[in-house]
């Protein structure tokens, strides 16, 4: 069975660093549409505490799509210590999913 909030990974990202990262969506199935990503700071540990850094943190432009796989926007301007949850939200057969996962900045 598939579906449901999914963790790909936890990643380190350098601080000077300006990344694209890719999330496959065949657990899901493929052509995936409605894609929005979010990004949270979680220097505050409780989830009602996080803050939204997208406009900061992620490059202009869209996601795409080709296939099963999403490819999204450069992440950049991160700070250092700091941890980043991606949010990666999608649509395939009329079914919401939602992928993320963890970027720990370092210097």
């Amino acid at each position: 069975m598939s579906g449901g909030i999914r963790l790909l990974d936890k990643v380190r990202q350098g601080i000077d660093e300006s990344l694209a990262y890719s999330d496959t969506t065949t657990a899901n199935g493929s052509s995936p549409t409605n894609i929005t990503v979010v990004v949270y700071d979680m220097l505050k540990t409780s989830v009602d505490d996080w803050v939204d850094v997208t406009d900061e943190v992620l490059e202009d432009g869209a996601a795409s799509v080709v296939g099963d796989v999403i490819t999204l926007p450069r992440i950049g301007s991160l700070t250092a210590s700091h941890r980043y949850r991606v949010e990666i939200q999608y649509t395939v057969g009329g079914n919401t999913f939602e992928d993320y996962f963890i970027i720990i900045a370092e210097t």
